[in-house]
């Protein structure tokens, strides 16, 4: 339920300003009011929704340097869980790394975007292991999580899954060769690529005054 709202607010399909009645969403999905209540604090903390005490839970009005600053600390932290990956990762991590990614060439050319989505999801969260730092990794998924909508989205856009297929080639490259310094680089511009995408696909679907 969570990431169908997320999908149709992104998508312009839930206007800003739309309230999103707990009772009404717990029966249209077919459950209790608590795991609804939980979903909207979570799309809260993405700044998807604006939670109005004694009027209820709104759709919000996207604030774009709020989504540019949640990129950009995600950007910081998946760069350093990329780092500390390269010198850390075991040689069997690094072939699962590997593997990950060219399993995920078949989603590519067949331009399956929710497959993807799944592979890439897994590729970073491999990543995160690999840095082999329990409170950095636990950090990263936290703010993982609150871009989460976003990232999803760009893979709307027809081109950005084969351009994200590339910049994993680079990180994983990078990781192989144990280069600590091109691994946080590439993850980096990596995840500056996917904010700028979510942005162009937000800008194809923005409703017309």
């Amino acid at each position: 339920m969570r990431r169908s709202l997320a999908d149709d607010i992104l998508a312009g399909k839930l206007l800003p300003g739309t309230r999103l009645d707990e009772r009404l969403l717990a029966a249209q999905w077919g459950m209790s009011r608590t795991p609804v209540r939980e979903a909207l604090k979570q799309l809260a903390v993405t700044g998807l929704v604006e939670n109005h005490p004694h009027r209820g839970v709104f759709v919000a009005c996207i604030d774009s340097d709020h989504v540019r600053e949640m990129f950009e600390l995600a950007a910081e932290l998946e760069a350093s869980c990329a780092r500390l990956a390269a010198l850390r990762m075991n040689a069997e991590e690094r072939r699962q790394l590997e593997a990950m990614h060219v399993a995920s060439m078949e989603a590519v050319s067949r331009g399956q975007s929710d497959r993807y989505d799944s592979f890439n999801l897994e590729f970073h969260a491999a990543i995160f292991r690999g840095c082999h730092n329990k409170q950095m990794e636990e950090a990263t998924l936290t703010m993982r999580g609150r871009v989460a909508p976003f990232r999803r989205a760009q893979f709307k856009l027809p081109i950005r899954i084969s351009a994200s297929f590339e910049e994993h080639q680079n990180i994983v490259a990078a990781i192989l060769k144990g280069d600590a310094d091109a691994a946080a680089s590439s993850m980096r511009s990596h995840i500056s690529e996917s904010f700028q995408a979510s942005e162009r696909y937000r800008d194809t679907v923005q409703p017309t005054p």
